[in-house]
């Protein structure tokens, strides 16, 4: 099966009313988990753009605070996958400081939660990527609003 283009899907979408719209969003949200979740940011994001932030930090933070670090084999996979869910959730955004907040909580807590204590190499490039990945958006952003996440990056570097 050949899957159709966007812009064919689009042409489609438009050739659709209102409520046979509605139903196939509804049917798409029942797919995945990860459908559900986006559906469900963009529609309550624009009442509370800071909803999405808190919401994924608290999942964040319980996933820490349920992973072990007692060795360092369940410390690298546990920081794997808490690092799969944060890329899951930030999928789910568009907004840049969204994005930095998210990724400057993960390092936060991979420092709190003493990720870094093993110096596993895979760990460590691990912790390196994400604050890369900040460089990168703060570079994006507005002169001022580099000059407030400028002093987060520095604490995060080693």
């Amino acid at each position: 099966m050949k899957i159709p283009s966007l812009a064919e899907i689009k042409k489609e979408l438009s050739n659709l009313n209102d409520q046979e719209l509605k139903n196939l969003i509804i049917d798409l949200s029942k797919f995945s988990r990860e459908n559900k979740s986006y559906l469900f940011f963009k529609l309550f994001e624009r009442d509370n753009p800071q909803i999405f932030v808190e919401m994924v930090q608290e999942e964040l933070e319980l996933e820490f605070s349920k992973h072990s670090t007692s060795n360092i084999h369940t410390a690298k996979k546990s920081a794997q996958a808490i690092r799969r869910k944060l890329n899951k959730n930030l999928k789910l955004t568009k907004d840049v400081t969204a994005q930095i907040e998210l990724i400057a909580f993960f390092c936060k807590n991979m420092r709190a939660y003493g990720y870094l204590s093993f110096r596993h190499p895979v760990i460590e490039n691990l912790y390196r990527i994400q604050v890369g990945k900040i460089e990168t958006l703060v570079k994006k952003l507005h002169e001022d609003l580099q000059y407030d996440y400028v002093s987060v990056l520095e604490d995060l570097k080693f």
